[in-house]
């Protein structure tokens, strides 16, 4: 393999033999009132995004329609390749100890269920802070609480 770099000129020439080759009279047909150069421009413009993802427009010229494509739907063609597999960097390992540190901070605390409170202890909680300071909770949370069946409703 030579070590010549690929223009984008390069890549519409090669993709315009290919189509011509695929497509036939049908394809030079389609270009024939129309200064080749403009067309090439417009599908180096339109395809500029593909020329760093050249297996996409592989893919493309692989699945192409019956009918001859424009550039739009060739563009639509390169857009549905499917993506390369790229190598994945695995994450750091975590400290379990941190990991658990962590995790106890966030584990709701429900208290003991067969306590005084046991599962309505968030009730209790609610209320206590609605007795220190009315403002404190809005109208749907004090209803919340008074809800729960039990002292905390009293």
């Amino acid at each position: 393999m030579s070590n010549q770099k690929i223009t984008m000129i390069d890549v519409i020439d090669r993709l315009f033999s290919r189509l011509a080759a695929t497509y036939g009279t049908d394809w030079t047909r389609h270009w024939e009132k129309v200064p080749m150069n403009d067309v090439k421009t417009a599908w180096c413009h339109e395809l500029e995004g593909y020329f760093g993802n050249l297996p996409a427009i592989a893919w493309a010229l692989e699945n192409l329609p019956e009918r001859c494509p424009n550039v739009i739907e060739f563009k639509h063609l390169c857009r549905a390749a499917p993506a390369s597999d790229v190598p994945r960097i695995d994450p750091p390992k975590a400290d379990p100890a941190i990991v658990a540190k962590v995790l106890s901070g966030l584990a709701p605390n429900y208290g003991d269920p067969f306590s005084v409170y046991g599962m309505k202890a968030w009730a209790y909680r609610l209320k206590a802070k609605d007795d220190a300071n009315p403002r404190s909770v809005t109208p749907t949370i004090r209803m919340m609480y008074k809800s729960a069946p039990g002292e905390a409703a009293a």
